[in-house]
C-alpha cells in the first residue's frame, strides 16, 4: 500500500499538482460561468495550485494512492438551474483532467515525431502527468459522496433517493478505505483506463 520509491515521487508530483489544481479551478471556473461568484470570492478562480491543494491529501496521494484536493465551495442557489447546473460544474473537474491528459499525450506525440525521444525522466514524467489525470477523473466519478461522481448521481436520481445517497457522506471515509484495501477499486479503474487509453488511441491512429 505505501510507495517510497523516491524517482516516482519526485517525478509524480508535476502530474499530482497539476491534476488537482486543474481539476478544482474547472470547478470553480464553471460555476462563476453559471452565476455563482462564491469560487471567485473564496479565491479559487485561479491556477496558483497554493489555492487549490492540501498538504496532508497531497502526501496521502503518494503514499496510499488516496487524497484529496481543497473541495471548492460553491452555492447552487446562484445557478439559474441548479440541478442542471451543479451537474454541469461536478463534471467540469473530471472532464477538464481527460482534456489535459489528452493533450499531454499529444504534445508527447508530436515531440517525438518532430524531435526526438524524450529522456527516461522527462517521459516519466510526461507519462505520469497523463497516468495520474486519468486517474484522478476516473475516481472523482464514483458515485461515492462528496466526490463528483455522486454530485451527479443525485441530480438524476428521484429526490427520496438522492437524500439516502447524500446520507452514505457520513460513512464515504469508511467506504473508500474498503474499496482500497480490496480489489473493488481496480476492478473498477483497471477497465476505466484501458477505455479511456483505446478512446485516446482511436482520435491519434490516423495523425500518429
Amino acid at each position: 500500500m505505501f510507495d517510497f520509491n523516491i524517482m516516482q515521487i519526485v517525478a509524480g508530483l508535476p502530474g499530482l499538482i497539476l491534476a488537482m489544481t486543474v481539476h478544482e479551478y474547472a470547478h470553480a471556473r464553471v460555476a462563476v460561468m453559471l452565476g455563482d461568484f462564491t469560487p471567485r470570492l473564496m479565491g479559487r478562480l485561479t491556477l496558483n495550485p497554493i489555492a487549490h491543494i492540501d498538504p496532508i491529501g497531497l502526501l496521502c496521494l503518494f503514499l496510499v494512492h488516496f487524497g484529496w484536493a481543497k473541495p471548492v465551495s460553491i452555492n447552487p442557489f446562484n445557478f439559474k438551474n441548479p440541478r442542471r447546473d451543479d451537474v454541469l460544474v461536478s463534471l467540469a473537474g473530471p472532464a477538464s483532467n481527460l482534456c489535459l491528459a489528452f493533450l499531454t499525450l499529444v504534445f508527447m506525440l508530436v515531440y517525438a515525431k518532430f524531435v526526438g525521444q524524450m529522456t527516461d525522466g522527462t517521459y516519466l514524467v510526461f507519462r505520469l502527468i497523463i497516468e495520474y489525470n486519468i486517474g484522478f477523473a476516473i475516481f472523482n466519478m464514483l458515485p461515492i459522496p462528496p466526490l463528483d461522481g455522486s454530485h451527479v448521481l443525485m441530480q438524476i436520481l428521484p429526490r427520496e433517493l438522492a437524500y439516502k445517497l447524500e446520507g452514505l457522506e457520513r460513512y464515504s471515509f469508511i467506504i473508500l478505505i474498503i474499496f482500497l484495501m480490496t480489489p473493488i477499486l481496480s476492478m473498477i479503474l483497471i477497465p476505466c483506463r484501458q477505455l479511456v487509453w483505446s478512446i485516446f488511441t482511436l482520435i491519434l491512429t490516423p495523425f500518429f
